[in-house]
């Protein structure tokens, strides 16, 4: 039984060695192959545009991502400044370094520009408050200031009828106004309806009236004077006629009663 399973064995080992050395002998299959001809060459007719570079290329390419080696900017008479007072800084008290004495210096610098901002601001605000802010916008506020100051320490010695024609005869109706106003205080001030004092506000003459219709009244033509003086524009005719009544009327009012 064991000798028939080895020659079957043998003759099956046999029979893998033929195949193996059969397939490994066989011819690969023939390629047939193709033969052109110039008529199958096709030429690309097309034309090719030429690049080229124009002679300022480079300022296209200015910008920070174009730029390759940085160089340090150049310095101004500013700078030289800085580092100068950065220098005597030094000298004078103890820095871990020249950047820290520059730093210190700028600092300083940014400091007194604003204090030097902060104190124009308040000479501004103080000559306005005070009155006499009115050059800033070009207007002759001393001249005026003077004159009329004068007029209002005398007022009880002025002839107002006289000063008020001359002022309508040279069109110069706001200072009519004005005048208007002055003798209108001399009246009630006459007539006990207030005291008068050169230093005393429109507000100070109101609280002092007693009589309510006699207070709308001032507190009216306050406001027409205010608005004309001080707002400083020309008055035409016909509001000036119907301001000068006004006037008329009151201290037609306060001088009879």
């Amino acid at each position: 039984m064991n000798k028939i399973f080895l020659v079957l064995s043998f003759l099956f080992y046999c029979g893998i060695s033929n195949a193996q050395d059969s397939s490994a002998t066989a011819e690969p299959p023939k390629v047939e192959s193709v033969k052109y001809t110039e008529k199958d060459i096709e030429i690309d007719s097309d034309t090719v545009e030429a690049k080229t570079f124009s002679k300022n290329f480079k300022k296209k390419y200015t910008d920070s991502d174009f730029v390759y080696e940085q160089k340090a900017p150049e310095k101004t008479a500013w700078d030289y400044f800085k580092e100068w007072l950065a220098s005597i800084f030094r000298r004078m008290f103890t820095f871990s370094n020249p950047e820290a004495s520059l730093r210190f210096v700028v600092i300083l610098l940014r400091v007194l520009a604003i204090l030097i901002v902060v104190f124009v601001i308040y000479l501004i605000v103080k000559a306005i408050i005070a009155k006499e802010g009115q050059w800033i916008f070009g207007k002759n506020a001393h001249k005026k200031t003077v004159y009329y100051s004068e007029i209002e320490k005398n007022i009880h010695l002025l002839d107002f009828e006289k000063l008020i024609k001359e002022s309508i005869q040279n069109g110069e109706r706001r200072i009519a106004i004005r005048y208007y106003y002055l003798w209108l205080l001399k009246v009630m001030a006459q007539n006990h309806y207030i005291e008068w004092d050169i230093e005393k506000t429109n507000s100070d003459y109101l609280y002092e009236i007693q009589s309510p219709v006699h207070r709308e009244e001032f507190t009216y033509l306050s406001y027409l004077y205010n608005h004309i003086w001080y707002g400083e524009f020309e008055i035409d005719e016909t509001p000036f006629i119907k301001t000068e009544n006004r006037f008329k009327k009151s201290i037609k009012t306060f001088s009879n009663e």
